[in-house]
């Protein structure tokens, strides 16, 4: 069986450009979504069309787009599809058909191409990281309070003042005034 998937992002879009373009390719059942692209969550038609699916069926979507936002997202569904022992085709995206052995190439192709572009990226983000704590840049959350103020917290709490106390009169938390003891 041939099944199709259309998704708008909102309530004001309307998805009935994509169910035309399924049903001319071939659909026989539609399940349709208005929701966001950003996770599977969310998208309960998504989720029965996962459940209908039987070995042998085909799921098809207008673009890829309307199925995932990201390479790695596209990946994890297409694996679940494949789980199912069913195909994927994409009408927008031709080089996009399981059914194909090409198709499946370029898949693992683009796949790998993924993988190496998010390893690239995370390895500019640590040397960004690095470069910038030889710099000498702080990271996180600026402290509410200054060595002066955290200098007579310890005095105070060593006086014999409780943290509740201490907070109370910094105007901050119980937390704060535990990591300026620290």
């Amino acid at each position: 069986m041939r099944y199709g998937y259309a998704r708008v992002s909102s309530k004001g879009q309307d998805y009935a450009g994509q169910v035309e373009a399924l049903k001319a390719a071939g659909c026989e059942r539609i399940f349709s979504d208005k929701a966001s692209g950003k996770s599977t969550k969310g998208r309960p038609e998504f989720d029965r069309l996962m459940r209908a699916l039987r070995p042998g069926d085909v799921v098809t979507v207008t673009k890829l787009d309307r199925l995932a936002r990201s390479s790695r997202d596209l990946h994890n569904i297409l694996h679940d599809i494949a789980e199912h022992d069913c195909a994927f085709v994409s009408l927008g995206e031709a080089w996009c058909d399981t059914t194909t052995d090409v198709g499946r190439l370029m898949l693992t192709i683009m796949g790998g191409i993924a993988e190496f572009e998010r390893g690239l990226i995370r390895q500019r983000c640590e040397e960004g990281i690095a470069r910038a704590q030889r710099k000498g840049t702080k990271f996180g959350r600026p402290s509410s309070l200054d060595p002066s103020q955290r200098r007579r917290i310890a005095e105070r709490y060593a006086g014999g003042e409780t943290m509740a106390e201490l907070a109370r009169e910094y105007e901050c938390g119980e937390a704060t005034i535990w990591r300026a003891l620290q």
